[in-house]
């Protein structure tokens, strides 16, 4: 396993959108070993491949404090959400920025496993919350997309000061 470099808001890769991955091959499981490693490293919940520089419709997710609840989504397609909520959200992409976005608190997902068994997952709360997250970023879609536009410059300009601060 290997620590993944983390691409940041304002790098291109993350306004490409994802290939469908056609076959799970070893090094689609290695990719979503390497994730995880990556994800848990740095306090995440979830990952998508585009966020490590690969274009493929892959996302790690795990939200459960003990870390005991490892999922790896290929080709994930929400089907159904219900019930948005506005919550407070971060992203690995976007270090110590936070905002509240609206999103379904219930969703159902179909997804691929890394046995290429075609799966179902009804997900509630954060889980559903951080899935909707991760295939945000398999669209080219970020989270401070869903803020008005005042309160996404206001970010960028956060983020722009800590580039000339080097903190980025």
């Amino acid at each position: 396993m290997a620590m993944l470099e983390i691409k940041k808001y304002g790098d291109s890769v993350l306004r490409k959108k994802s290939d469908f991955v056609r076959k799970i091959s070893k090094d689609i499981k290695n990719l979503s070993e390497d994730m995880f490693e990556t994800m848990y490293s740095l306090r995440g919940l979830g990952l998508a491949a585009p966020q490590v520089g690969f274009f493929l419709r892959v996302c790690t997710v795990d939200v459960d404090p003990d870390k005991k609840s490892p999922l790896v989504m290929v080709n994930p397609k929400i089907i159904s959400g219900s019930d948005k909520v506005l919550e407070q959200e971060g992203c690995l992409s976007l270090p110590n920025i936070f905002a509240k976005v609206k999103r379904f608190s219930n969703t159902v997902t179909e997804y691929m496993d890394l046995e290429g068994k075609c799966k179902t997952i009804e997900a509630e709360g954060l889980l559903a919350r951080a899935i909707q997250h991760e295939i945000d970023h398999l669209d080219a879609k970020i989270f401070i997309d869903y803020l008005p536009a005042w309160k996404r410059k206001n970010i960028e300009k956060e983020i722009k000061r800590r580039r000339k601060k080097g903190d980025w």
